[in-house]
């Protein structure tokens, strides 16, 4: 018997008594003088298994496993080794074992469907892969702690229903709990298409769409080598014999099949893993249907994205940008459609919590946050194009941003990294930015910055001033509006007198501390003024060229500006001695703008 490569001398007896095909060939060659040799190269597991059909027909015990069962009962269907030839043959002992051991562990099944790759025709002929698949989608998709009975493997000290064993007696106490992810590492260790096909099945048994992305993920991050280098995952599962690293064409393949795949729900597949798998498609270039759908499906979920998930580097061969800003440019405008089309936050909506002192948390603010340290990041990029700066900085809406400190950030690393701007492209780029929602942190700093045009900086002051009266006004409304009620809080219990009463003191010393920075920050702005006031007129050429000059910074406004909040100030009768020191600064630079005027 020659099977393959190897050659086996037998006696004719034992196998006519057990085959109905090896009956047959030994008929047909029997007439001849030299011997019988019938070759078999089609036997489903090769010598291996025809070894152990072999054995089974000159009466030795068979050990059958979870490993060569199935080849064993598909190289017993190929020989024709049924109960018509001989009673108990190997087609019906092969079939007990798949039945009552294999089929009914999930250890064994897993094992069995592993090796139905090797013979998958015949396996696929017998039934035995969809036997497989339905039991683990059933044992999969049933809940552990419906029926107290874990699905892995037991301890010898725990007992089926995970409670630990003393003499042979449950004494009721939990060694672990069971979760909905316990089998992800096992499945992970199946072939793309039969691990494609249990997903399937346990979709089609209506298996929750986050536990299927879960397994998703697991297997990817198995996969592919370099998704997820960072963290190592633990083999704790089925021993597996290690593998050599799939090929550039099978990683390929595996990512179009996961985008298939993975469920469509929002933030049911993890961001992160969205981008990795991105990343490796755009290195293995992927097809570019498969590219715009994960681009569509982080879209969809930006706003559960990092920093520094959006630093895609740029894989093209030009290399012209350091990152890919063309494609989170991409992504960020499916989510601006998706937000739109799932009715966002309007722009009203969004004014009306700014103005009552708590920024909108929803997903648009939290994206143009996003979007705002994106542009920080990739700003130093010298080859980074002002257009698509530009471009990306504007993509979202003016309601997005609560406060354009981000965006102003980003602008001046630009403008840093860029110096050979000219003054309209600088003053174009700044026009992205509104000085009205700068913070006083980021006014002060604009108010000092060069590389910013000087109309930038002369709106900065004034708005500084606007912001700092408007606090003034209203620390001042809130002292008096303190001061007036602790009168009132005579009548109240002692139970709650005392407590009252410290609250208003730290309150108060609060405010003082407030005013007193407010009083330094008026000086220094004042300051600011004088000297903004003499760089313009050294710039005149004479009296003549002073009033146009002044008409374009609008510096008439600003000395207004001043004078109003001298006057909104010394009209409060009861801050006249917060301020005392404050008015005489005031005074005398009023004086000084009058004598220049």
């Amino acid at each position: 018997m020659e099977v393959g490569e190897i050659s086996f001398h037998l006696h004719k007896f034992p196998l006519l008594s057990k085959s109905g095909l090896l009956e047959k060939l030994i008929g047909e060659k029997s007439d001849e003088e030299d011997g019988c040799i019938i070759k078999l190269p089609d036997v489903p597991g090769g010598a291996k298994a025809f070894e152990l059909v072999a054995k089974f027909c000159y009466g030795v015990k068979l050990e059958l496993t979870a490993s060569n069962v199935v080849y064993v009962r598909c190289a017993a269907e190929h020989l024709q080794m049924t109960e018509e030839i001989a009673e108990g043959n190997l087609i019906a002992q092969t079939e007990t074992f798949l039945n009552q051991v294999v089929l009914r562990s999930w250890k064994d099944s897993i094992k069995a469907l592993q090796t139905c790759d090797d013979v998958l025709p015949h396996a696929e002929d017998l039934h035995i892969v969809k036997r497989c698949i339905d039991c683990l989608a059933i044992k999969a998709c049933t809940d552990p702690n419906l029926l107290g009975w874990p699905m892995r493997e037991h301890g010898p000290m725990q007992s089926p229903g995970g409670s630990v064993l003393w003499n042979g007696i449950s004494t009721g106490a939990r060694l672990r709990n069971s979760s909905t992810d316990w089998w992800y590492e096992d499945v992970s260790s199946l072939s793309l298409p039969m691990y494609r096909r249990l997903i399937s099945v346990m979709e089609s048994r209506g298996i929750r769409e986050e536990i299927v992305a879960g397994s998703l993920t697991f297997y990817a991050k198995m996969r592919l080598p370099g998704l997820n280098r960072r963290q190592s995952i633990s083999t704790t599962g089925i021993h597996r014999e290690p593998k050599a690293a799939p090929s550039e064409e099978e990683q390929k393949h595996l990512i179009e099949e996961l985008d298939r795949l993975l469920p469509l729900q929002k933030g049911v597949t993890s961001t992160k893993l969205l981008f990795g798998l991105l990343r490796t498609a755009m290195i293995l270039q992927a097809s570019p249907y498969c590219l715009s759908n994960l681009e569509r499906r982080i879209g969809m979920q930006l706003d559960q994205a990092s920093l520094e998930d959006l630093l895609i580097p740029s894989f093209s061969g030009s290399m012209e940008t350091l990152y890919n800003v063309d494609c989170i440019h991409r992504i960020l405008e499916h989510f601006l459609a998706m937000d739109q089309m799932t009715g966002g936050v309007s722009p009203g909506l969004a004014d009306d919590e700014q103005l009552l002192g708590s920024p909108s948390l929803t997903p648009i603010t939290v994206v143009a946050k996003l979007i705002d340290g994106y542009l920080a990041e990739v700003a130093p990029d010298v080859n980074l194009k002002l257009r698509k700066f530009q471009s990306l900085a504007a993509a979202l809406p003016e309601f997005a941003r609560p406060l354009d400190d981000g965006l102003y950030r980003a602008i001046d690393i630009y403008l840093k990294a860029h110096p050979w701007l000219t003054e309209s492209e600088r003053e174009e780029l700044c026009r992205l930015m509104d000085c009205q929602k700068l913070s006083l942190e980021a006014c002060t700093h604009a108010a000092q910055n060069e590389r910013l045009p000087l109309r930038v900086v002369v709106q900065v002051l004034f708005f500084e001033q606007l912001q700092l009266r408007t606090s003034i006004a209203g620390c001042l409304l809130v002292s008096d509006n303190l001061d007036g009620s602790r009168p009132l809080g005579s009548g109240l219990p002692l139970s709650g007198e005392g407590g009252g009463w410290a609250s208003a003191v730290r309150e108060n010393q609060v405010l003082k501390v407030g005013m007193d920075s407010m009083r330094m920050r008026v000086s220094e702005l004042e300051k600011e003024c004088s000297s903004m006031r003499e760089e313009i007129e050294k710039l005149a050429l004479g009296r003549k060229g002073w009033s146009p000059i002044q008409r374009k910074f609008g510096f008439n406004m600003k000395s207004q500006m001043c004078s109003a909040q001298e006057g909104s100030v010394s009209d409060e009768k009861n801050a006249v001695e917060k301020v005392e020191k404050l008015q005489p600064k005031a005074m005398k630079h009023k004086k000084q703008l009058s004598l220049n005027e």
